[in-house]
């Protein structure tokens, strides 16, 4: 009870400490200044309010002169945000996704009319598109259009302020929104408009409708402009602003009352949005809590409110059927060429920066950096764009598309490749059924834990119908014990692929038990590419020796063993010409530790320190840094430790026989 009611306390205290530091006072010397500030901005608000005659505000605002004004507003603003999204949308995300000669000045372009002062504008607008101006006459003459004095008129002179609110707030949340979704959607199939109507328009929808109410706001709003341009003509181009202006003169109160109409509306638009036009996240409701792991009993799922069988109603997951030969030639940062046969997995390893996800991007046509000549099949797609060439990407990430349940992510590529939706449905549900998440299939990425997003996801592009599968570190964010559950679904269905699958990977497990094949790269160039086997026996990169857990030690042959590049030497049982770089490869297990200097005559001996002890299932990891040698690791029993004593900064003697030396010719 004492220790329930101690951890009660401690959250308490923190609640006060950090209520007290958000209560802490500013300096005088910048709170009077920002009291200044929003009393400077509040005092004219208020005085609107103060004069407004409330009890003939009615009157006022139902005025036949302001009816017909707010009327004509509306219709401007509405037709300007109609004329915003059509021109504004495609130009914000051309500013945000596409580099181009002269983007600064486009973008200048689009901020000069709220710099610009109203009158200017319209004296512009008369300039360019006037009776007199540079399209104007041609205009008239070839549709008989006039824009001046006319409705269309305020309606352009609106859009000319109103749309730079649009572009902006819009270019901003696509500037935040990761490419790497619009990429996948790409991979799986799907046309460049079709990713912008169904994964990049629903993704910014926050910060499109914030511009749009901005925008229309905007609108409602503009007076110099439209005065400049348009006139002020009753029933045609007087709008609510412009009435304002007339009451003024003959009747201030009732200007005041329709001030206050004005007020209201951009107010109300303000404070729905709630901020989003600044770029600053909006807290979001919680999501539910993910569904556990575990899948429900075997044979039923249940999806939405219906129960079905195992293998959704008899339907068999779908196959292409094909098979699907790999041959790729890269260029530019990788270079290298790809042979694989059907159903050949391929790993592809190496240190950060060798170049592993510039090659998956190559091969999906998405990277600059790097060119690849593709061919899969009796099919060349090197001049492909990236929707067409049936090459499905997995990221890290899985890049689940957040608006769509699991089943509409997984159908998603079969709908980009025209399949109906009932059958690209059925089909997708047989994926989940076969990765074990059925039961998963209405709920949405934020509802799903880790290992299940990546399953739904691996559904997803297996769906797709690929010719060639690329995952890029598929089980990177996942824990151990969901890594091996994913691990285990990936090898069962890779087994029934016809065609090439190429993993990133970090993961020496994931190398070995998933792959047929090991690509090493150093610096964008294939170091070694051989069965797995091979490569654990001799890798012939000191990084993919460490990655496998052993001692890589690079140098060079002479006559009495290696002269190692780090220093030191190392006497071994194999013979090689002098002068032949090689690469020393020393298990943990072959590495002994002594507290004192082994007698005898060994040769591989060296004083060291301990720096540093790890666990590795039931064994100790133990690294040795010494000065006469590279950093050595070896591998005991946590008995053996107890034994000698080891603790970090210890002082030891290791060992090696020379017989327990492999080299790898470099």
């Amino acid at each position: 009870m004492s220790r329930l009611r101690s951890r009660a306390d401690t959250r308490s205290g923190t609640r006060v400490r950090t209520r007290a530091r958000a209560r802490t006072r500013p300096p005088l010397a910048l709170a009077l200044p920002a009291l200044l500030a929003v009393a400077f901005l509040l005092l004219p608000l208020v005085g609107i309010l103060v004069r407004t005659q409330w009890g003939e505000l009615g009157d006022h605002l139902t005025s036949p002169g302001v009816v017909e004004a707010l009327k004509l507003s509306l219709l401007v603003s509405l037709w300007a945000l109609a004329l915003s999204l059509l021109l504004g949308v495609p130009l914000a995300w051309l500013l945000a996704r596409v580099e181009f000669k002269g983007k600064a000045l486009v973008r200048s372009l689009v901020l000069l009319p709220m710099v610009l002062p109203p009158t200017v504008g319209g004296v512009a607008l008369l300039l360019g598109f006037g009776r007199r101006g540079l399209l104007g006459p041609w205009l008239e003459g070839t549709f008989g259009i006039t824009l001046p004095f006319h409705t269309s008129g305020a309606v352009v002179a609106a859009t000319f302020v109103a749309m730079p609110f649009l572009v902006i707030s819009l270019e901003g949340a696509l500037g935040g929104l990761r490419q790497r979704y619009e990429e996948t959607a790409a991979s799986l199939g799907a046309s460049p408009v079709r990713v912008f109507f169904t994964v990049t328009l629903p993704m910014v929808a926050p910060g499109l409708i914030a511009g749009a109410a901005l925008t229309w706001a905007r609108a409602l709003g503009e007076f110099g402009a439209t005065i400049t341009f348009a006139g002020n003509l009753p029933g045609t181009t007087q709008t609510l602003p412009l009435q304002v202006y007339l009451l003024l003169q003959d009747k201030p109160e009732a200007a005041t009352s329709v001030s206050l109409l004005l007020l209201a509306i951009a107010m109300g638009v303000l404070i729905a949005l709630r901020g989003r036009w600044t770029g600053t996240p909006v807290a979001r409701e919680a999501a539910p809590a993910p569904v556990p792991e575990e899948p429900p009993a075997e044979g039923a799922h249940t999806v939405g409110s219906a129960r079905t069988t195992t293998g959704v109603g008899g339907v068999a997951p779908p196959h292409d059927g094909g098979r699907w030969p790999l041959h790729a030639t890269v260029t530019g940062f990788n270079e290298l060429t790809l042979d694989a046969e059907p159903g050949t997995t391929i790993a592809v390893v190496g240190e950060n920066g060798a170049g592993k996800t510039t090659l998956l991007r190559a091969l999906l046509g998405l990277t600059p950096r790097a060119h690849a000549e593709l061919r899969l099949g009796d099919t060349d797609v090197t001049a492909l764009p990236p929707h067409e060439r049936q090459v499905a990407w997995v990221p890290q990430d899985g890049a689940l598309f957040p608006h769509l349940t699991a089943v509409a992510n997984t159908a998603y590529g079969l709908r980009a490749r025209g399949v109906p939706r009932a059958q690209a449905r059925r089909e997708a549900l047989a994926w989940l059924d076969r990765l074990g998440v059925l039961h998963l299939a209405d709920r949405r990425p934020a509802q799903l834990s880790g290992g299940q997003a990546q399953r739904v996801a691996l559904a997803r592009a297996l769906a797709a119908r690929p010719r060639l599968l690329l995952l890029d570190e598929p089980l990177a964010a996942l824990d151990q014990t969901t890594r091996a559950r994913v691990r285990h679904t990936l090898r069962t269905h890779l087994a029934g692929f016809g065609g090439v699958c190429l993993i990133v990977t970090h993961d020496p497990v994931e190398a070995v038990s998933l792959a047929d094949r090991v690509l090493v790269l150093a610096d964008g160039r294939a170091l070694q590419d051989a069965p797995p086997a091979e490569v654990t026996r001799h890798p012939r990169s000191p990084w993919v020796a460490r990655m496998l857990g052993r001692n890589a030690w690079p140098g060079t042959a002479s006559a009495d063993g290696l002269t190692l590049a780090a220093g030191g030497r190392l006497v071994v049982a194999e013979a090689l010409p002098e002068g032949a770089k090689a690469l020393a490869i020393i298990a943990p297990e072959a590495v002994s530790v002594y507290t004192d200097r082994p007698g005898g005559s060994p040769r591989n001996v060296w004083p060291g320190t301990v720096r540093e002890i790890t666990a590795v299932g039931s064994r100790l990891r133990v690294l040795v840094a010494s000065d006469t040698a590279p950093d050595l690791v070896a591998e005991i029993t946590p008995d053996a430790a107890a034994e000698l004593g080891l603790v970090d900064g210890a002082s030891v003697w290791t060992s090696v026989k020379a017989t327990e030396v492999t080299l790898v010719r470099l």
